[in-house]
């Protein structure tokens, strides 16, 4: 029942990864049919993540209130709604308001699906079990990518209702999170929490986790490094772009599986910091090439230099960098807070991806060496920020993990302890 549970949870993921990967394949079509401007398909583009932001926002609230089930029932709704609405579309309005609905399906999606998971996992198993949320991601923004060049964007949005009428379809065999059905009545009988109970003391340690792994996730640069591959790779020259882009594509499935292995063996520091140490390598070597070409230095290895540096950086986040942080985020709240701390975190995450895909090409424009020289510092201040603050949560249960974290708090004197 567990896997039964996990695998129609991860067809929210699966969701995500495909109104992400929508847009890539579809541009040209979509602007020529619809004969709409640059700033009309980037509106289309960007407005996923103004939803995916309102969902997260609310993501936390809707899953206390409705349980996770109900929480993701929503999602699917309002993905399956915006779906429709893109394929009906007829000029650009319907476009955006059917692209904002998907995004704010994922955006409660990219909350209560690991959360639901890692509330019904036994401890030995949450580790691969949540990570499979960033594995399926993956898989659906891949498949989109590849399904959209053989069709038409109006058959690839159909395409994207068949995992939500899976999840649907599936929500009606598998159980309520079990522990959300034992701590119901807690919560009805708590005051409500408010964004500022997150700062209390006993929660402060928790939040600090939650929220600095995302943004050590996010600002390292991987959104900017993913979008704009292609560009990166012929900005280093010609030879590069097409096996750079191909190479890309296919490393991020099978290194994202080695990750879900690792989890529950090797724990979630010793993956973060050989995820950060990686990143950090590849956006220095991504980095030096681009100062090797400013400078007319062995400009024939330019290419493949980048390259490399560019495949190092994708295949270390995605062994941890990119699932750890959604593991950790679900394991780390209690269950009064969980839904507000949780939102908050969500939203920190969407505000640096749109934050680093807006600002790479400025950042482009102004060094093309400092940019990836800046993500690199970015990815070693990570590796000390695991160090010094990140606990293990491997082989251990929710409430020991919030135990744990509270019990260092107080010996840190952050906890008042009572004599």
């Amino acid at each position: 029942m567990v896997l039964l549970s996990t695998f129609v949870a991860v067809c929210g993921s699966f969701e995500f990864g495909s109104c992400v990967g929508y847009s890539a394949p579809t541009q040209s079509a979509i602007r020529e049919d619809l004969g709409l401007t640059i700033a009309q398909y980037s509106m289309f583009g960007s407005i996923l993540t103004i939803g995916a932001m309102l969902g997260a926002v609310t993501s936390g609230r809707i899953a206390d209130f409705v349980g996770r089930k109900g929480a993701m029932r929503l999602s699917a709704t309002f993905c399956i709604a915006g779906w429709l609405a893109v394929y009906f579309a007829s000029g650009a309005l319907s476009l955006d308001i059917g692209r904002f609905s998907t995004g704010y399906g994922i955006g409660v999606f990219s909350y209560v699906v690991p959360i639901f998971i890692a509330e019904i996992a036994p401890k030995n198993l949450r580790g691969g079990l949540t990570t499979l949320n960033q594995l399926m991601i993956v898989c659906g923004a891949s498949l989109a990518f590849l399904i959209g060049t053989v069709i038409n964007w109006r058959a690839l949005a159909l395409t994207g209702i068949v995992p939500c009428i899976v999840l649907l379809a599936g929500l009606i065999f598998v159980p309520e999170s079990p522990r959300w059905l034992v701590y119901i009545e807690t919560l009805q009988s708590l005051p409500k929490a408010r964004l500022l109970d997150m700062f209390q003391s006993k929660h402060i340690r928790s939040v600090t986790i939650g929220v600095g792994l995302m943004v050590f996730q996010q600002f390292g640069g991987v959104n900017g490094i993913g979008f704009y591959a292609s560009q990166t790779f012929a900005s280093a020259g010609t030879s590069a772009e097409k096996i750079g882009t191909i190479a890309y594509a296919c490393v991020q499935v099978p290194i994202t599986v080695l990750g879900a292995a690792l989890m529950d063996k090797s724990g979630r520091r010793p993956l973060l910091m050989v995820s950060a140490f990686g990143t950090f390598l590849g956006s220095f070597l991504t980095g030096f090439s681009f100062f090797m070409k400013a400078n007319d230095l062995f400009t024939e290895f330019v290419p493949l230099l980048t390259v490399a540096g560019v495949l190092i950086f994708i295949s270390a986040f995605s062994i941890g960098m990119g699932a750890v942080p959604w593991v950790i985020m679900s394991e780390i709240f209690p269950i009064d807070i969980k839904g507000v701390a949780g939102s908050l975190v969500v939203l920190v995450n969407w505000l640096g991806a749109w934050a680093v895909s807006y600002t790479f090409n400025f950042l482009m424009s102004w060094s093309s060496s400092g940019t990836f020289f800046v993500y690199s510092g970015i990815s070693l201040l990570t590796i000390l920020f695991v160090v010094k603050v990140v606990p293990e949560t491997k082989g251990k249960t929710l409430e020991e993990i919030q135990a744990c974290i509270n019990n260092k708090s107080e010996r840190r004197g952050l906890i008042p302890t009572l004599k």
